[in-house]
């Protein structure tokens, strides 16, 4: 099939795409490909790609609620665009998830006054809508925690092009440092980050908003130099070839490693276990995961790291030495190699 070549795909922009792309084939049945894809600026590969998918969506995985939607190879044809049309029905429980969510949101502080109008219109209508399911959701609340009040501050900052000021704890070092921060943007890979410009190293850094002590908005002007924006639909971290190899053994209560951390292989040992190997800039941050493994996993080289590895456990276990513990049973005196 003709076309530019297959770019890699950002899954937030195909998701945007393919929402764009329903409304698009909803209104002209029978479309061309080549038409359909010059119209959204992307290859032909690329729209099937987005075809093979759209089959899967729809209102709920009943079989006559998804999308009908296929192609000869010159057309495109949507089978059952009245049928997924209908108004869509709230459950008692979904609106009252909705509805706290939306009500939480609103009262963010930084969130700019337009976006609270539109909020609080849009929940009214659902409210009216839900009925009475709407009276269980006016007795329930959600309050946000210092989370939000940082991402209100970074959010306004970034709209407002303006640096930032951060007290920031980095597990990796055990440490809280001050930094200045040109804010890029805010993404949401499990936890949500601001990608920033860090003044401090002068090098793109990613800052989890969790782990944030304190910010404050400065009156500098935020001036990141031109950079790329990464993908990150493949997650936040994504290792480079020329990073350090790292290896790791771990026993079955640590074969949870390879489902958090990317990893080149994860080879099954005798014991149930796996033999990891990982690429990483910053070796030294898989210092704390060891510690944290225990008894079920250890590094395996590089050797230095190992025996660093091995130092930090030993002096973990002497600040227990001499320590009172009181459990159910009394008090204990804890020693090393007790």
């Amino acid at each position: 099939m003709a076309g530019k070549p297959v770019r890699p795909v950002n899954a937030i922009d195909q998701t945007r795409r393919m929402l764009s792309l329903v409304t698009y084939l909803r209104e002209r049945p029978g479309a061309r490909i080549e038409d359909v894809a010059r119209a959204f600026g992307i290859s032909e590969d690329e729209l099937v790609s987005d075809l093979d998918v759209l089959p899967m969506c729809g209102t709920s995985f009943r079989g006559g609620d998804l999308l009908d939607i296929d192609t000869d190879g010159e057309r495109i044809w949507w089978h059952n665009p009245d049928d997924v049309a209908e108004p869509l029905r709230l459950a008692a429980d979904e609106a009252t998830a909705l509805l706290v969510a939306a009500r939480a949101v609103s009262t963010l502080p930084g969130l700019r006054e337009s976006d609270r109008q539109a909020l609080l219109r849009a929940t009214a209508k659902v409210e009216a809508a839900a009925g009475e399911a709407a009276g269980a959701s006016s007795r329930l609340s959600v309050t946000f925690e210092s989370e939000g009040g940082v991402f209100a501050d970074v959010d306004r900052a970034i709209s407002e092009r303006r640096r930032l000021w951060i007290r920031y704890y980095s597990p990796a070092r055990d440490e809280v440092t001050e930094r200045e921060i040109d804010p890029i943007r805010l993404v949401s890979v499990g936890h949500t980050y601001v990608e920033a410009w860090c003044r401090r190293s002068e090098a793109r850094r990613t800052f989890r908003l969790d782990r944030v002590a304190e910010i404050r908005i400065l009156d500098e002007p935020s001036a990141p130099p031109e950079i790329e924006l990464r993908d990150l639909s493949e997650g936040l971290v994504q290792p480079a070839a020329e990073d350090p190899e790292v290896v790791i053994e771990v026993g079955p209560g640590g074969r949870w490693v390879a489902e958090y951390y990317p990893h080149d292989s994860a080879d099954e040992l005798a014991d149930g276990g796996l033999r990891i190997t990982l690429r990483t800039p910053d070796p030294t941050s898989l210092r704390r995961l060891a510690l944290r493994l225990g008894r079920d996993g250890r590094i395996v080289s590089p050797a230095a790291l190992a025996d660093s590895a091995r130092h930090g456990a030993r002096e973990a276990l002497s600040a227990y030495d001499g320590v009172e513990v009181r459990g159910e049973h009394g008090a204990h005196r804890v020693h090393d190699g007790q």
